[in-house]
């Protein structure tokens, strides 16, 4: 037999690029790129990252999903709770007494009338006369506890809730505006004062949203 020449394959092998030199790995670790050329094949034994991939994905997406359940409605209800905050209640006529206090009833309330000294749970926002809120036991989301007619808060509060000197009592259930006169609120002095910066100035006229929620049990 004759033996057929075989035409002669030739390949060039380049190394690949390697990293930058002025790029450093830690310390306590170390390893090496291999050329393509010298690349094996992947046992089908060996490990494989996709799948980690895939259960951390699943796992992110869980939690997304999550916080989206439990966040969402806390947001909705803080959304609800500034609303309220700074919403006023439909307007009324005020009524003038003699002592300069200014009220209307937006609601008469349908329960109990609260007597001298007792403990009594009311919503309210407060503002300065142009409008602007500076306090309101919505935004902390519950109704503020206080002693009627015992001059545990203001003149002004205790008459225009507790009732007295033309003022009809308020009723549970009740909503009433109040306009308070400086004399019947802080008077010349400024109030909540923290650190040199007070909440309310010195005679300032106070409005107030009050909502008669129960009686304090």
């Amino acid at each position: 037999m004759v033996a057929l020449p075989f035409p002669t394959l030739t390949v060039s092998t380049t190394k690949p690029n390697l990293l930058p030199q002025t790029i450093k790995s830690k310390p306590s670790s170390s390893f090496s790129f291999k050329p393509i050329s010298s690349l094996t094949p992947t046992s089908s034994n060996a490990p494989s990252n996709s799948g980690n991939k895939m259960k951390f994905n699943e796992f992110g997406i869980g939690l997304l999903a999550a916080s989206l359940v439990f966040v969402m409605p806390l947001e909705a209800n803080a959304t609800r709770i500034e609303y309220y905050a700074t919403v006023s209640e439909k307007s009324c006529e005020l009524n003038f007494v003699k002592t300069g206090l200014g009220y209307c009833d937006v609601g008469v309330g349908t329960g109990k009338e609260a007597t001298r000294g007792e403990l009594i749970n009311v919503h309210y926002t407060a503002r300065f006369a142009d409008g602007t809120v500076f306090d309101s036991s919505y935004k902390r989301g519950r109704p503020l506890t206080m002693r009627i007619g015992v001059g545990k808060v203001t003149k002004g509060l205790d008459q225009g809730i507790g009732g007295g000197e033309g003022v009809p009592p308020m009723l549970v259930g009740g909503k009433r505006k109040l306009q308070i006169p400086p004399e019947l609120a802080y008077g010349p002095e400024p109030a909540g004062c923290f650190r040199g910066d007070c909440n309310i100035p010195a005679n300032a006229t106070l409005l107030y949203d009050i909502s008669f929620v129960s009686i304090y049990k």
